[in-house]
This record gives C-alpha cells, structure tokens and sequence, in this order.
C-alpha cells in the first residue's frame, strides 16, 4: 500500500486555479498534475465554499460545536474538583491547630 501524499495548500490553490482558466478540462489538468479529477474536483468545491479558509492546516481547523460543549463540561467538572479539594485542605489545616 502506498504513502499517503499531502499537498501545500498553494498547490491546491495554483491547481484549482488553473481548471478554471485555460482550455484544459478538469480532467487533464488532474492528470498533468499526477492526481486524481475527484480528488482535483473536491478542491475545487471546497475553495468554493470555504473561500480563503479553505485547506488550512490542522492547527487552524474549526473545533466542532460537540468538542466544545464536551471540553465546557470537562472543564466544569475539573473545577468542582478543585475546589472540593481546596475545601478539603482548608478543613484539614484547621484541625491541625
């Protein structure tokens, strides 16, 4: 099986790019380039739709609306530990005296 390969959004972009200008279909400018027309084809429908967001990196992704409430509701329970600990600690030192 082969090694997945991974584009630069510039190439994406210049790809894209030249399927929309030119005389050449979608289907020869993803062979010039070594891809596949649905691969070259999704590119596309994505830029259209996402505009200068699209093909961001990972790090720059949207978190899905369900991570977020999730991380909330995380957070939300760290911090009732924490503060149950804090409680704890202070009835502790209390006794000591």
């Amino acid at each position: 099986m082969g090694r997945r390969r991974h584009f630069s959004r510039e190439f994406k972009i210049e790809a894209v790019r030249m399927t929309r200008e030119g005389d050449h279909t979608l289907a020869e400018v993803a062979l010039d380039l070594g891809i596949g027309a649905g691969l070259l084809g999704r590119w596309r429908r994505q830029l259209e739709q996402q505009g200068p967001s699209a093909f961001a990196d990972v790090g720059s992704r949207p978190v899905p609306d369900e991570q977020i409430r999730e991380l909330q509701r995380e957070l939300q329970r760290v911090r009732q530990e924490r503060d149950i600990l804090k409680k704890a600690l202070a009835i502790f030192s209390d006794r000591r005296r």
